[in-house]
């Protein structure tokens, strides 16, 4: 393209150059050809006044004395009646300008210059033409290659910029070259990379939020079967079985929820549900865990209350709470339920260290944590909170109290309202707690196949604590 832009350019100047040369050469020489006619005339005019002049006053007529009145190489021949003719000057040889002219005494004059000389003016007059049409042509082939290399510059830095996009590396350059169409097409550039970096960040975002969302899940299916694998007793076996099935069902509402947050954080699917199931299913969920821990988790607070949101993604954010207590905290962890205004708060709250001053500000923020952990537990947590209209905040760090506040259900029924008068509990398929066939649940004990080194009820084959229970045999 640049080789283009310079022959454009090239081709542009050199017929300009032809058409205003050539006909600048045509003017010039008739010109100097027409001067140098009237020079001649003109000279021929003076001798004859001259001759009169001294004839009148009977001067002498010499060669030497008309010499001096006749410019240097030019021939002058005067012819007086009645005297001999008189030569100025050497006869120039070939082709001459020559003029005549005659005075009123019938004195003639004519006067003669070579032609060559008026030749060599018209090829000075060329040179001067010619080289200004050289330096010309150097001017445009600077500034062509200066335009083209300002114009194919910014091309070919827009190419490196497309070739980076389609590389992976989505970082916008916002570079602009003064072209108005160069420009554009940086701009559309500069919004493609950011729209591609703001997709990547999403699928990382996804990647991290669902590792860290199913690990616990994951965790607690696969004590489950373990518990199968292990048992022979088909009660057990129907029960852990039951009990598999509505954690793959939760886990299924997790990932659902997931991608839904994914394609848009705002998109909420809030219902009306009975608060009490959610927080009684989580305590009950991680209660094992806790015992194997020798701590224990507790519930209080107001009952009865109904609020607005996502069963799934509230049992979600009360999991994370409570297994950053379990991770990070000590004591007796504490799930309080209360009402301000039009909403119902859970606040979860334990006897640790809680919150670093450091990181009191910036504790929902992704990757921020203070214990050597992902750092991204609070800040998904922060997310399902808000997808739905609600919000997770942090009360006091020490002890740490975290409070998720909730819209209460539009003329909801009063929690010390008789029990005869309130209407079945919203709760979810999916959170909704399963028929235990009768039995009643034996408290958690060895499994059956424990031997030296095996974990116990409610932990991993590696130690660590997860929610479940476990059955003997």
């Amino acid at each position: 393209m640049r080789r283009r832009l310079i022959n454009s350019t090239l081709a542009v100047v050199l017929v300009v150059i032809a058409v205003f040369g050539v006909s600048l050469v045509i003017v010039e020489t008739r010109t100097i050809q027409s001067g140098a006619q009237e020079s001649v005339a003109s000279e021929a005019v003076r001798l004859v006044g001259i001759v009169e002049s001294r004839l009148g006053s009977g001067e002498k007529l010499t060669p030497g004395i008309l010499s001096e009145q006749i410019t240097a190489k030019r021939y002058a021949e005067i012819e007086v009646p009645g005297r001999p003719r008189i030569q100025v000057g050497s006869r120039p040889a070939g082709d001459v300008i020559e003029s005549t002219q005659h005075g009123d005494r019938g004195e003639r004059v004519t006067v003669q210059e070579p032609r060559s000389t008026v030749s060599a003016e018209i090829g000075r007059t060329l040179l001067v033409i010619l080289a200004v049409a050289i330096l010309a042509i150097l001017a445009a082939v600077v500034l062509a290659v200066r335009q083209a290399r300002r114009l194919t510059a910014p091309l070919t830095d827009l190419a490196e910029t497309a070739e980076r996009l389609g590389s992976g590396d989505p970082r916008p350059r916002h570079r602009r070259y003064g072209v108005q169409e160069l420009d554009r097409v940086a701009d559309v550039l500069d919004a493609s990379a950011e729209r591609i970096a703001r997709m990547l960040t999403a699928e990382r975002r996804l990647a991290a939020d669902a590792s860290h969302q199913l690990r616990t899940p994951l965790t607690a299916l696969s004590m489950r079967l373990e518990e199968i694998t292990v048992t022979d007793d088909p009660d057990t076996v129907k029960e852990e079985a039951t009990i598999a099935l509505g954690q793959v069902e939760r886990l299924t509402d997790v990932v659902q929820r997931l991608l839904t947050n994914s394609r848009d954080p705002r998109s909420g699917s809030a219902v009306a549900f009975d608060l009490d199931e959610v927080v009684k299913q989580q305590v009950e969920e991680w209660r094992p865990a806790y015992r194997s821990a020798g701590r224990a988790i507790v519930r209080s607070g107001k009952k009865g209350l109904r609020a607005v949101g996502t069963p799934g993604a509230v049992a979600q954010v009360l999991a994370t709470l409570i297994e950053n207590s379990l991770m990070h905290g000590d004591g007796t962890v504490a799930l309080r339920t209360r009402v301000t205004g039009n909403q119902a708060v859970v606040e979860v709250t334990d006897a640790g260290r809680g919150v670093p001053p450091d990181l009191g500000s910036r504790v929902f923020e992704r990757t921020v944590s203070g214990r050597n952990s992902t750092g991204l537990g609070l800040a998904v947590a922060r997310d399902l909170a808000e997808a739905d209209g609600g919000r997770l905040e942090l009360l006091q760090q020490h002890p740490p109290v975290f409070a998720l506040f909730l819209a209460r259900e539009a003329g909801a029924i009063r929690a010390d309202a008789p029990r005869r008068q309130r209407s079945p509990p919203a709760v979810p398929a999916r959170s909704r707690p399963r028929p235990r066939r009768g039995r009643t649940p034996p408290s958690p004990r060895p499994c059956a196949r424990a031997a030296p080194g095996t974990p116990r009820c409610g932990t991993t084959r590696s130690g660590t604590a997860w929610p479940g229970r476990c059955r003997g045999t």
